[in-house]
């Protein structure tokens, strides 16, 4: 007995999805015909996958295709495919309902823009909404692989907050999405238009798209196949054109800009497969926003037989942003996730993409600067997660960076550790380098005084991610890596004399300031780093960098209470003060701001702003 027709509302995020889509996408609008065609390849991946175990869910229609059809007079667009179909669960959970949480940053990235832009469908998983753009209504109908005739669904809405479910009888099994195009949509009714856009964007479906053939300026009931149907990585690179790999990586990465680079290889010997591995141009929405916990991985296929569409084994987290696909000769057709997890085949297959997507990045750094510069500039950060992630690739990656110097051009991040070795002098057996949250920050510390003056080259790190990768990363080509802040620096014998001589002369003034400022500090000292400033903070060599400190306890984040050390420069006119002042208050007022205005330099927090701007007015006041 056939379950009754019923009304549901669509979850909220997906009435907000859709009035966003049916309201804001101006341009573009020709992307639901990629969708929906994506959507039905994908359908009929995984019915040949589950026709491994069950090859009756094959039967009657044996070879898997995708139509797309015409009705000038019904003003409809229809594509359908014969592959795994949906029952009445399956339409709720995918139509009906979204549980990425993948959607709300959708929603975030849609609403903080001017005009909304296309390029976020697909990007999300929400592309079948992008059927919205152009039509009023959407029908689908759909049956479940291996399902009786009686067990076909069909589901029906305007896009307006509802829809409508219904088991129907359906003869064959698939799906079938149908589009009453809006009045303004005469365009997607022309042969010629839907054949172009197949054309640019689904050429390489590795399923045949047939669509009807013309007749007197109507479509008949004869179909012709008008995409390459082909799988693009098994054929011969010497047949594939620039032009072939774009429109492929558009397809397969949701994209409408063209790729920055790819690889394309065939392994041959005691384990085969084919790699196809691009680059994207710009980091892709999922990576921006969060991508760590949604990747999208790699497309895995076993003999041609689509496997997984987000192998996440494949590739360590740091290369998350390639796009591609991996088809594997000889790995066991059953194959599943928790098959993959423990699979030395795979092992060795994701050892050869880690190896093939540093090589090509390797390959932009020598040929081609520019395009090198603009993959750094989107996916710099990620590819430094690697130096904690992939210690056998550590040296190469470390190769593979870029930082700002005090030799180097403004903040641009151009100076490579070679690079910085190639200027060392004779007799430098240290990378120095400091960290700061902004270029600004780093340029500007007080810690670079004695640096600067000696002409000794400092690296300038002001990513977020750089204070964290360092603590995986203690030298490069044999030379120890160093933060200018921390620890104790390495003097001459002359210098060392010098400083001394210092501290000795400047004992009283330490005494003095360590008894105003009391808990404030852990020690005060003579700095060897100041020749400008008057004071600044000194870490040890395993303390966390203050301003990193602030933002993991901004984060939520439980933190040491560590009292800072204060390095003094005691030929400062404002040493000089303090030591002279005789009212204790007035003193105490100065040391406090020696030490709040390092903690400022550092990106430290100041326990307490109100009252470094009481102290700060009592100073200026005289």
């Amino acid at each position: 007995m056939n379950a009754p027709a019923e009304t549901r509302k669509f979850e909220a995020e997906v009435a907000q999805v859709l009035h966003l889509v049916t309201h804001s996408l101006y341009s573009h609008k020709e992307i639901f015909l990629r969708e929906l065609i994506s959507n039905a390849s994908d359908a009929c991946d995984k019915l040949r996958f589950e026709s491994i175990a069950k090859p009756e869910l094959m039967a009657g229609d044996g070879e898997l295709h995708i139509d797309v059809s015409w009705d000038p007079d019904a003003r409809t667009v229809s594509i359908r495919d014969n592959g795994v179909g949906m029952d009445r669960d399956e339409v709720v959970a995918n139509i009906g309902t979204i549980a990425s949480s993948g959607t709300k940053r959708f929603l975030e990235a849609m609403s903080g823009q001017q005009k909304a832009d296309a390029r976020l469908i697909g990007q999300f998983g929400v592309g079948f909404y992008s059927a919205f753009v152009v039509a009023d209504k959407v029908t689908v109908l759909t049956r479940r692989a291996g399902a009786p005739a009686g067990e076909g669904v069909k589901w029906e809405s305007d896009g307006k907050g509802e829809y409508s479910l219904e088991q129907v009888e359906l003869a064959e099994r698939g799906t079938t999405v149908i589009l009453h195009l809006k009045a303004d949509e005469d365009e997607f009714l022309k042969r010629w238009q839907l054949r172009s856009l197949i054309t640019k964007y689904s050429d390489h479906v590795a399923f045949p798209i047939r669509m009807p053939v013309e007749k007197d300026g109507k479509p008949t009931d004869e179909f012709e196949t008008v995409n390459a149907a082909s799988a693009l990585w098994t054929k011969p690179k010497s047949e594939i054109g620039d032009a072939d790999y774009q429109s492929f990586y558009k397809s397969l990465g949701h994209d409408f800009n063209d790729a920055l680079a790819w690889t394309h290889n065939r392994v041959e010997g005691s384990q085969s497969f084919t790699t196809l591995l691009y680059i994207p141009s710009q980091p892709p929405f999922d990576l921006m926003m969060g991508g760590r916990d949604e990747r999208k991985g790699l497309k895995l296929y076993i003999k041609r037989v689509f496997i997984m569409d987000a192998a996440e084994e494949l590739l360590p987290n740091y290369l998350r942003f390639v796009r591609g696909v991996v088809d594997a000769d000889d790995l066991p057709l059953n194959v599943s996730r928790e098959i993959l997890q423990q699979n030395r085949q795979l092992d060795r297959i994701k050892s050869a993409c880690v190896k093939r997507v540093l090589d090509l990045i390797e390959k932009l750094a020598k040929d081609e600067p520019e395009k090198f510069a603009t993959f750094y500039k989107a996916f710099g950060n990620t590819l430094k997660e690697g130096i904690s992630e992939d210690a056998n690739n550590r040296e190469r990656i470390a190769k593979l960076l870029r930082f700002a110097s005090t030799k180097g051009e403004g903040g641009a991040q151009t100076v490579s550790f070679d690079d910085y070795i190639g200027r060392m002098p004779v007799g430098q057996d240290t990378i120095w380098f400091i960290t700061a949250d902004s270029y600004a920050a780093a340029i500007g510390s007080p810690q670079l005084e004695a640096f600067k003056a000696k002409g000794t080259e400092v690296l300038l790190m002001s990513d977020r991610i750089d204070e964290w990768m360092l603590g995986s990363l203690s030298e490069y080509g044999g030379k120890k890596l160093q933060n200018v802040a921390k620890g104790e620096l390495p003097l001459d014998e002359a210098d060392k004399k010098k400083q001394e001589e210092s501290a000795k002369e400047a004992e009283p003034l330490v005494k003095k300031l360590k008894a105003l400022l009391g808990d404030r500090v852990g020690d005060v000292r003579v700095s060897a780093r100041l020749t400008d400033s008057p004071s600044c903070l000194a870490l040890s060599d395993y303390e966390m960098a203050p301003h990193l400190a602030r933002l993991l306890r901004e984060a939520g984040h439980d933190m040491p209470d560590n009292k800072p050390t204060l390095e003094i420069n005691p030929q400062h006119a404002l040493l000089k003060r303090v030591e002279a002042e005789t009212d204790e208050a007035k003193a105490k007022d100065l040391a406090t701001l020696l030490l709040e205005q390092a903690e400022i330099a550092a990106g430290a927090q100041l326990p307490d702003p109100s009252a470094f701007v009481q102290r700060m007015n009592r100073v200026l006041l005289g």
